[in-house]
């Protein structure tokens, strides 16, 4: 059974950077696709970027295009999310999840989560 357990997050300044990590443990991660997502305090959970499982392809959503990078790491069997010139607007809780298909957008079309890890920009 695959877990998942993110870790990296923290408070941070507007404009600083902060590298999330997705560890995972169970299953080898590269046979999945894995994403992160983010809640906001009353918001839905929504999608923040992918890496695939086939080539490792890249998909962003528009939020965080030119300023977040997602890649895995094989060896450590984890990914990770890059988050740069980082904005109020980019505090939320965030997840990574993962399903051994191939990218989506949405939250029913992940079978594994983890728990989350709280991410704060101050103004």
């Amino acid at each position: 059974q695959l877990q998942l357990v993110e870790s990296g997050g923290g408070l941070v300044q507007t404009g600083g950077s902060l590298r999330l990590s997705c560890a995972a443990s169970g299953a080898t991660l590269d046979q999945y696709a894995v994403a992160w997502f983010r809640q906001a305090p009353g918001k839905e959970r929504e999608a923040v970027s992918c890496i695939s499982r086939i080539d490792d392809s890249t998909y962003y959503k528009d939020a965080a295009a030119g300023r977040f990078t997602i890649s895995r790491d094989n060896a450590k069997n984890t990914v990770y999310l890059q988050m740069d010139s980082l904005l109020p607007e980019d505090t939320a809780e965030y997840y990574c999840a993962a399903d051994g298909r191939k990218c989506n957008w949405y939250t029913e079309g992940y079978d594994y989560w983890g728990q989350g890890t709280q991410v704060t920009v101050s103004k």
